[in-house]
C-alpha cells in the first residue's frame, strides 16, 4: 500500500475508535456497559444489528464466494424479513417487558435454572469459537499486504479489538456501529462503482452481468427442493428463517443490540431496517464478486490468490515448476479474451450460433484452468503440507490491492477492519454479559456491587477476548469463512431457538423436560452433520423441531408416570 492508503487507513479507524470512546465515557454499572442504559433510538439499533452480522468475514468471502460459485448464496437470507416480524410480535415485546440483561434470564423465570445454564452455555460455546474467525477474517488483510504471517498479524489485529472492546461496553460498540454503517455503506457504493470503471471501454454493466450469466455466475434463484443442496430457495425460505429467528432472537450478540432500544418501537423498528437492508446489501456485495469474475475475463487473475503461499512457492525448489503452470494460465487466458470478444461481436449481431459456440468454447477453456489449478494446488502442497488450498477470502483482497487507485485501496481496507471491530466488539461483549448475569453474578457473587460488577465484566471481556484469539490462530483451517461461521451457528441455533419457542408457545412443557430434549437435539444434529446426509441450513429446523417434539413428549410421559403413581 501507499503512504496515502496507510494515512487514509490510519485515520479512518483512529475517528471511528476516538468516537466511541468518547460517547462510552462515564459509564458507572452493567446497566451502562451491557445494554447502554436503554437509551438508543431506532436508526442507532437498526445499524447496530446490522454492523454486528455484517462483519469482515461478509466483505472478504462473499465476494470470493460469488467469484467462484455464483450468486446462489444470497438465497441464505431470504428468511430474513420473516423472522424479523415474528421477533417484533414475540420477542421484543416480552423481552423489554422484563428488563433483562440477557435473552436467557427470561429462560429461567419460564423454566428452571438449569435450563438457563445449558442454553447460556451453548451460546458461549458457538460464540466464542465464530468470534474467533471472526478476528481471523481481518488479519488475512495484513498478511497479505505486509507478507507476514497470518499468526502475527491474528494477534495484532485481535489485541487491537480486546482492548477497545474492554474499555468501551455496549454503549462505545453501538455508537461505533453508526459510523462504521455509513462508512461501510458508501465504500461498497464506490467499489461498485469501480469494477464497472475498470472494465474495458467497450464493455457495460449489463455487458459484464451478460458474460457472467453465460458462464453460470449469476445463478441466484434455485427453485429446486433438494436436502443435500445448500443454497435454493426453500433452504433459505425454511432453513435460513429458522436460523436467523434463532440469531436474532436468542444470540446474546443481537439481543444484545435491540435491547439498547429506548422503547418497545425503536427496538422493532431497528430489526425491521435490519430486515429491509440486509437482503439487497448482501445481494450488492456478491455482484461485486460476479463483476469482479467478469473483469478477470479480459484481464489475467492470479491463479491462486493466496500471496504469502504463492511468495513461499517462488523461493522454493519448486519455483520451475511453478513458472511453467503460469505460463500455461497466461497462455490460456489469452486464448479466453480471445473467445471473449468472438462472444460480444456474435451478440452485437445477434448471431446466436456463434455466440453459443464462443460460450462454449469459453467453458471448455475455464475447465483447462481448472485443471491447471489442481496442478497448481498439488504443487502447494508438496512445497507446504499445512497449505490452505481454498482462497476464496482473498480473491476481492487481491482484486482490490492490485487495481484501486490510491487512496481508495486504504478506504476498502479500513471498511473491512471497521466490520471487524463492529462484529468482534459486540460478540466480545455479548459473551462477557453472558457470563456475568448468567454465571458470576446468578452463582458467584450474588449480592456484589455495581461497581463490582461492572468491573467483572471488563475481565470476562478480557478474558473471552483472550480465547477468540487463541481461536482464530486456528481458523485458517475453515475454508470459506463466511460458510464455516453459518454452519457453526446451525449446529447450535435450532436446539437454542426450539428452547425459546417452547418456552413462549408451549405453556404446559416444564423445565426438565425441555432440558433433556435440548441435550438429545444437539446429538441428533451432530450426528445428522458428521454424515453429511443433508445441507447445513436444514439443521437450524431439524434442532427446533427436535426440541419441540421430545419435551412435548417427555412431558406428556411424565404426566402419564403421574397419574400412574397416583
Amino acid at each position: 500500500m501507499s503512504t496515502i492508503d496507510w494515512i487514509v487507513l490510519f485515520f479512518t479507524l483512529l475517528i471511528i475508535v476516538a468516537y466511541g470512546m468518547y460517547k462510552s465515557r462515564g459509564i458507572k454499572n452493567i446497566e451502562g456497559y451491557i445494554v447502554g442504559d436503554r437509551q438508543l433510538p431506532w436508526y442507532n439499533v437498526g445499524l447496530s444489528v446490522m454492523a454486528t452480522q455484517a462483519s469482515a468475514i461478509t466483505f472478504l468471502s462473499a465476494p470470493g464466494l460469488a467469484y467462484s460459485s455464483g450468486m446462489s448464496f444470497a438465497q441464505f437470507y431470504f428468511g430474513l424479513p420473516l423472522a424479523m416480524i415474528v421477533l417484533c410480535i414475540t420477542f421484543v415485546p416480552i423481552f423489554h417487558r422484563l428488563r433483562i440483561y440477557t435473552a436467557y434470564e427470561f429462560l429461567e423465570k419460564r423454566f428452571d435454572v438449569q435450563t438457563r445454564v445449558l442454553t447460556a452455555s451453548l451460546f458461549l460455546i458457538q460464540r466464542g469459537i465464530s468470534t474467533g474467525i471472526t478476528i481471523f477474517a481481518p488479519s488475512i488483510i495484513l498478511s497479505s499486504i505486509l507478507h507476514l504471517d497470518v499468526t502475527y498479524t491474528t494477534l495484532m489485529i485481535g489485541s487491537v479489538v480486546i482492548l477497545y472492546t474492554v474499555w468501551g461496553g455496549t454503549k462505545a460498540v453501538s455508537y461505533t456501529q453508526l459510523l462504521q454503517m455509513a462508512i461501510i455503506i458508501g465504500a461498497l457504493l464506490t467499489a461498485g462503482v469501480m469494477v464497472v470503471h475498470l472494465l474495458p471501454d467497450n464493455i457495460g454493466f449489463l455487458d459484464a452481468l451478460h458474460i457472467a450469466g453465460k458462464t453460470g455466475k449469476t445463478n441466484a434463484i434455485d427453485w429446486t427442493f433438494d436436502l443435500e443442496n445448500q443454497y435454493t430457495v426453500w433452504t433459505g425460505l425454511i432453513g435460513g428463517f429458522f436460523l436467523q429467528l434463532s440469531y436474532f432472537g436468542t444470540d446474546q450478540s443481537q439481543v444484545g443490540r435491540y435491547l439498547t432500544g429506548s422503547s418497545v418501537r425503536d427496538s422493532r423498528m431497528g430489526l425491521l431496517m435490519n430486515g429491509l437492508l440486509k437482503v439487497p446489501m448482501q445481494f450488492c456485495i456478491l455482484l461485486i464478486g460476479v463483476l469482479v469474475f467478469a473483469y478477470y475475463q479480459f484481464n489475467t487473475p492470479p491463479l491462486f490468490f493466496n500471496n504469502v503461499e504463492v511468495n513461499r512457492i517462488e523461493k522454493s525448489a519448486y519455483a520451475s515448476d511453478y513458472a511453467q503452470i503460469i505460463q500455461k494460465h497466461e497462455s490460456l487466458n489469452e486464448t479466453k479474451r480471445e473467445n471473449i470478444k468472438q462472444f460480444l461481436a456474435a451478440k452485437a449481431q445477434k448471431n446466436a450460433q456463434v455466440e453459443e459456440a464462443a460460450i462454449q468454447a469459453l467453458k471448455s477453456k475455464n475447465q483447462e484452468d481448472i485443471a491447471l489449478r489442481a496442478d497448481l494446488e498439488s504443487l502447494l502442497k508438496k512445497n507446504n503440507p499445512q497449505v490452505e488450498l481454498n482462497d476464496n477470502n482473498y480473491i476481492f483482497l487481491s482484486f482490490v490491492t492490485n487495481t484501486f487507485p490510491i487512496g481508495l485501496i486504504g478506504l476498502l481496507i479500513a471498511v473491512i477492519f471497521l466490520a471487524s471491530m463492529g462484529a468482534t466488539a459486540s460478540a466480545i461483549n455479548s459473551l462477557a454479559s453472558t457470563t456475568v448475569v448468567d454465571i458470576y453474578k446468578r452463582f458467584i457473587n450474588k449480592k456484589g456491587s455495581d461497581r463490582g460488577y461492572l468491573n467483572a465484566s471488563r475481565v470476562f471481556t478480557f478474558l473471552w477476548g483472550i480465547i477468540a484469539l487463541l481461536v482464530a490462530l486456528f481458523a485458517s483451517q475453515l475454508g470459506n469463512l463466511l460458510e464455516a461461521v453459518n454452519i457453526l451457528g446451525s449446529l447450535f441455533y435450532g436446539t437454542i431457538l426450539g428452547i425459546f419457542l417452547v418456552a413462549f408457545y408451549l405453556k404446559s412443557i416444564g423445565g426438565k423436560a425441555v432440558f433433556w430434549a435440548a441435550i438429545l437435539s444437539e446429538i441428533v444434529v451432530f450426528i445428522i452433520w458428521k454424515t453429511d446426509i443433508m445441507a447445513y441450513l436444514w439443521l437450524n429446523l431439524v434442532g427446533c423441531i427436535t426440541v419441540i417434539s421430545i419435551s412435548f413428549l417427555f412431558q406428556l410421559l411424565s404426566r402419564r408416570s403421574k397419574i400412574s403413581t397416583i
